[in-house]
């Protein structure tokens, strides 16, 4: 198994790769906020392991064995944040730190019978698709509040983030996942959006929030 520093590089590869396959040391390096040499080193130990493909002054590349590798420790800790949200009743804003030291336990046994106690989990408590055993992830077809047109009915379903602060926002709009939310009207002149949800009317929520929101219509 990778070191917990490889571990950490490899999800961030992982994040990276979602935007483009080809990945720049400086991106990956701003990303973890690393210095730039720390970073280049790093590379060169994933690649000697097979797990990225890299030459000099070129894109990093995460090889199929590299993908595989990102996306079980991904698994582990969306099933884990799954776990203390269920299980042990934390919000959605207290798991992820919890969840970043459960996913380095190497044991696969350990997350098995946690994704069977969990009743195998397509999502974790933020919307975001939990990969399988064999790495691969659903894609899911969710549309950012922001494109939906007034008087539309939508149903939230994932965040594109997943904050601390942004869901401690969310929290006190009472807004979680599942949420039903008409939109009532847009304001030209900022794009905010006026939505009714609950027993809420007429709440505002800016441009940028809405750009967050991941919602399927009704």
């Amino acid at each position: 198994m990778p070191s917990e520093s490889k571990e950490n590089y490899l999800k961030m590869l992982f994040y990276l790769n979602q935007k483009s396959p080809n990945i720049a040391l400086t991106e990956l390096s701003n990303a973890l906020q690393v210095a730039k040499p720390s970073a280049s080193e790093m590379i060169k130990k994933l690649e000697k392991d097979g797990f990225v493909a890299s030459e000099k002054y070129k894109p990093i590349k995460l090889t199929n064995k590299g993908k595989k590798a990102a996306a079980s420790i991904i698994r582990k800790h969306r099933l884990s944040e799954m776990f203390l949200s269920k299980f042990m009743q934390f919000g959605w804003e207290e798991v992820h730190g919890i969840a970043e030291e459960i996913e380095h336990i190497s044991s696969e046994i350990f997350f098995d019978q946690m994704d069977k106690l969990l009743g195998f989990p397509s999502t974790d408590p933020h919307g975001s698709p939990i990969p399988d055993k064999d790495g691969n992830i659903l894609k899911r077809n969710y549309k950012k509040l922001s494109e939906f047109p007034e008087k539309s009915t939508v149903i939230l379903k994932g965040l594109k983030n997943s904050s601390s602060d942004f869901l401690n926002y969310l929290n006190k709009k009472d807004i979680q996942l599942n949420t039903k939310i008409f939109i009532d009207k847009i304001e030209p002149y900022d794009l905010s959006f006026t939505v009714s949800y609950k027993d809420r009317k007429m709440e505002v929520l800016s441009l940028a929030i809405c750009e967050k929101l991941l919602v399927i219509s009704e």
